[in-house]
């Protein structure tokens, strides 16, 4: 404990004799008893100070007399009654002025603690003890010793006005009268009022509730107000300061956390992404044309590399929810055997022989079977130390062999490095593409690119930019194989780069349409299928810059129409159903865990 003095203090021995009820003091005897064991109540003050009749509560009920003669704060009468024991029922516990204040000017400066046992007698209301080893368990900081005069360092402590503190009148309690020269004391200079209300706070109680401060909240406190100069006042708004912890107003629960906002930037990579899908398999009937075998191939060098790109950055937490794991079923093995029957169906319609193979994916259905691939195989690449060499490295390697169309496998191992790649990024190298020399730079990589399309295009097969012929389907030895993947993969990342760098990641007015894209891959096949069998995508005059152009602005409105939120409410029953049926429910640890 600190060298806190106390306002009472063991009394020294009497000079005329009297008992004081501390046998060490006392010596061998009767200690002195309490007014309230002898039934006398004659407490007339002599005029030398003494009482004249039975002296009330020895070893506590007395105050040292001060040196100018009699107390002049407080009366025998009032002492006697302070003194009676037990307390009423309705009494206050205490809440830290009871048992401690500040000392008064006159009175020793030493510390007091330890003393001689005192007297097993009962503590009395009104009286404190001076440490209560029930109560307090920490060191209590010492105060500033004031002046005698009452002036200096009480003022320094003194908060600053507040307007949230009201005087008790205006709330129905009584005021409290101010002795002279003491602001805030009671009448006859009594620091713990009787029954004036509730017993205020100095703020290091053992039965008080102090909420830690949050926010705005959280600023400098001013030191606790003394126990003589916050009686009488309550402070609003606190639960603290002059209040009965039953009477504390209940705290606000803590305001629920904002939900999490969606990334604008990633929707909008995907919405430019499935307009040039929709652009490169419309091109196809043109492809005879230079201008549209350009386009083509400058589109199909990056745009599916990319898409991957993306689907392995949002497959990093994967396997991290239940919800997530079903969707491989929900998302792609469900929707993958209702879009084979429904092109099988379509090309009946238009008079080709009935042909289902579940296996082989047809046309665009490759991305749902690969997909899901990628997506069971990432356990394992994020168990590896370096898992991008070693994808590159099985890219490479995969040209060695004539891999079949089932499952996808060959486009399963010709992207793997793109879903490596993406399972491999982090927010930050996003951002280290969100600079302006970077964005510059980008500009003349997409020019540098489209000029190279446009100069190779007559010269070049399209088949390595599909990403799953072998080297012996391409006529090509396996070193040049080699080289010209190894060089395939640069420009993708290359084109890559910079479609990422120049997309805008603020909320755009197709940030909405990118969080539906999977509709518009999966249903933007009907329509060109029509449109390539109707011969509509064949006249003479898209044959050239111009028909690229229109046909670029028909796709984009095309992918738009199928990305509104009308579109998913037709055919969400259809190509996203909840088979919650199918699916155990996981038992409570795991919900747990989950959460």
């Amino acid at each position: 404990m600190s060298e806190t003095r106390s306002s009472f203090h063991v009394p020294a021995p009497r000079a005329d004799g009297a008992s004081t009820g501390d046998p060490a003091t006392d010596g061998p005897g009767d200690p002195g008893r309490p007014v309230a064991e002898t039934g006398d109540t004659d407490t007339t003050a002599s005029p030398s100070g003494t009482h004249t009749g039975p002296q009330a509560a020895p070893g506590h009920g007395e105050r040292r007399p001060s040196p100018a003669g009699p107390n002049p704060y407080r009366s025998g009468a009032e002492a006697a009654r302070a003194a009676r024991w037990p307390v009423p029922d309705g009494a206050e516990p205490p809440t830290g002025a009871w048992d401690r204040q500040r000392p008064r000017g006159g009175e020793p400066s030493g510390p007091l603690w330890p003393v001689a046992e005192q007297p097993a007698t009962a503590p009395r209301r009104g009286l404190p003890l001076d440490d209560d080893p029930e109560t307090f368990t920490f060191e209590r900081p010492a105060w500033p010793e004031p002046p005698a005069d009452g002036t200096g360092p009480r003022q320094a402590l003194a908060p600053e006005p507040d307007t949230s503190v009201i005087p008790a009148a205006t709330t129905g309690a009584p005021s409290t009268p101010s002795a002279p020269g003491l602001p805030g004391t009671p009448a006859h200079g009594d620091p713990w009022p009787g029954d004036h209300g509730p017993t205020p706070s100095d703020g290091f109680s053992y039965w008080e509730r102090r909420p830690l401060p949050t926010g705005a909240a959280a600023a400098p406190v001013a030191p606790p107000v003394p126990g003589w100069e916050a009686a009488g006042q309550r402070v609003v708004g606190r639960s603290t300061v002059g209040e009965r912890p039953w009477e504390q107003a209940e705290e606000e629960p803590p305001a629920p956390p904002a939900p999490r906002q969606r990334e604008p930037y990633l929707d909008n990579v995907k919405f430019v992404l499935i307009a040039l899908v929709v652009t490169g398999h419309s091109l196809v009937p043109t492809l005879s044309a230079h201008s549209a075998r350009s386009a083509y191939l400058f589109i199909y060098v990056f745009h599916m590399p990319l898409f991957v790109i993306i689907s392995g950055y949002l497959s990093r937490n994967f396997w991290n929810s239940n919800a997530k794991t079903n969707k491989l079923v929900d998302t792609f093995l469900v929707p993958y055997v209702i879009v084979e029957i429904g092109y099988a169906l379509l090309r009946f319609a238009f008079g080709h022989k009935w042909s289902l193979t579940i296996i082989d994916p047809a046309w665009l259905n490759w991305y749902l079977l690969a997909l899901l691939l990628w997506r069971l195989s990432t356990p394992v690449w994020k168990r590896m130390r370096h898992p991008l060499p070693i994808a590159v490295a099985v890219y490479l390697l995969a040209g060695l062999s004539d891999l079949p169309g089932d499952f996808s496998m060959d486009r399963f191992f010709g992207l793997m490095p793109f879903f490596v790649l993406g399972l491999w990024l982090q927010p930050h190298h996003f951002e280290m593409l969100n600079r302006r020399w970077i964005k510059i730079l980008s500009v003349f990589t997409l020019a540098g690119g489209a000029a190279v399309a446009i100069l190779i295009a007559p010269h070049v097969k399209l088949g390595p930019v599909y990403y799953k012929d072998s080297y012996a389907d391409l006529s090509l030895p396996w070193w040049t194989g080699m080289g010209m993947r190894a060089g395939l993969l640069v420009a993708a990342l290359a084109l890559s780069a910079a479609i990422l760098a120049l997309v805008p990641r603020r909320t755009t007015w197709f940030s909405d349409l990118g969080t539906r894209t999977l509709y518009c891959y999966l249903l933007h096949g009907v329509p060109v299928y029509i449109a390539k069998e109707m011969g509509w995508l064949e006249y003479p005059w898209l044959h050239g810059p111009l028909g690229v152009m229109a046909i670029l602005s028909s796709c984009f409105a095309l992918a738009i129409v199928l990305c509104l939120p009308e579109t998913r409410t037709v055919f969400k029953w259809l190509l996203e159903p909840r088979l919650t049926w199918l699916y155990r429910r996981p038992s409570a640890g795991a919900r747990s865990a989950n959460s």
